[in-house]
């Protein structure tokens, strides 16, 4: 597996208040070894679990057509 590149380098894949879709979504992304990094999750924490401020999942931008794909193959939507 790669070394992840800094966060200002990758592109955001989704976004969603569902923390089950993420946990999905950053399973698939493994599977297809494409390296993903869950951003605002210190917000979530901030708001004390309500689920009112969305969590970002990024990608590095060459994976980021591969990943859209993935979301899309299995019917995931990506909340932009």
């Amino acid at each position: 597996m790669a070394k992840l590149a800094h966060t200002t380098d990758m592109k955001e894949l989704l976004r969603t208040t569902d923390m089950t879709i993420i946990a999905f979504a950053q399973a698939l992304l493994r599977g297809e070894d494409i390296d993903c990094f869950e951003m605002d999750v210190n917000m979530s924490v901030l708001e004390g679990g309500i689920g009112i401020f969305p969590r970002r999942l990024m990608v590095h931008p060459d994976n980021h057509e591969a990943a859209v794909r993935v979301m899309k193959d299995n019917e995931i939507p990506l909340g932009l």
